[in-house]
């Protein structure tokens, strides 16, 4: 073993986050499988730490954003462990998390690759598209699913989703928190392309390794360069709506949304 392998990070996985690196593919796999991988405060921790840790570790070439189950992320949890884990910690630890992690995965040095089996909702069309390249399975969808429950899209959404397919198509899926399917994913520019459901892992693997086996110092420099070109807006739309879903955090029309939800029926928003 040289000096540098002895120095080099370990990757410990986290409370529902399976962390391995292996043969230069840095995998984060999201495991909530039983809630399609809906994110908590640990997790998103868990992959803005990794991250941090991986950046100057030169084994890793590329790193793998996935989910375990049926899903890519349903975004923020709403079930009743993770509402109490949110009214003990404060109102903000989920959302600066999520900010945090989308941060991580925009500044990480190599290129991230989001694998987009199933759905991929809320928080996690963010961390989706803060990735620099978006797998989708055919049985993928995208949906900013905020508003269903009376908030706005947050975790750079604001921003993510404009630079992908502009504004119009970004106030589409923000306001109406419509469905957006894979193959229209792709025409819109959401996902770099998509695979039918069982060919999806094989493909998925020919990316990473053309990635991994790439020129490691080229595909950094080109990285940065795309994003410091379509993501000068990122850490202002992060500030705007951390502001505003603060706010609506706070409100009555977020109580009766996550009650409808939860009901399974049409909630009624107070509008004030």
């Amino acid at each position: 073993m040289t000096s540098q392998d002895a120095d080099a990070p370990t990757y410990p996985s986290f409370d529902d986050l399976t962390v391995d690196l292996t043969d230069g593919v840095l995998s984060l796999t999201l495991n909530r499988p039983d809630s399609l991988n809906s994110l908590n405060r640990v997790m998103l921790a868990g992959i803005a730490d990794t991250l941090a840790s991986a950046a100057a570790d030169r084994r890793v070439k590329v790193v793998r954003l996935g989910g375990n189950g049926r899903g890519f992320s349903s975004g923020a949890g709403i079930g009743g462990d993770d509402l109490a884990q949110k009214e003990a910690e404060g109102p903000a630890s989920v959302l600066d998390a999520a900010n945090d992690a989308v941060r991580a995965i925009v500044n990480f040095p190599q290129p991230v690759v989001a694998a987009v089996h199933g759905p991929a909702a809320g928080v996690g069309v963010s961390l989706a598209l803060a990735s620099d390249v978006v797998l989708a399975s055919e049985n993928a969808y995208f949906m900013l699913a905020f508003t269903k429950i009376g908030l706005m899209p947050d975790g750079g959404a604001s921003a993510l989703v404009a630079a992908a397919v502009g504004r119009i198509r970004a106030a589409r899926m923000a306001l109406l928190a419509e469905k957006i399917s894979a193959r229209e994913a792709y025409d819109w520019g959401l996902a770099s392309a998509v695979y039918a459901a069982d060919e999806f892992d094989a493909e998925v693997d020919k990316v990473l390794t053309a990635l991994k086996n790439g020129p490691a110092v080229a595909l950094r420099k080109t990285k940065h360069a795309i994003n410091a070109a379509t993501l000068t807006e990122l850490e202002a739309a992060i500030g705007r709506e951390r502001e505003g879903q603060l706010s609506l955090l706070s409100s009555p029309d977020l109580i009766e949304g996550v009650t409808a939800f939860q009901q399974r029926r049409a909630p009624k928003f107070s509008d004030f």
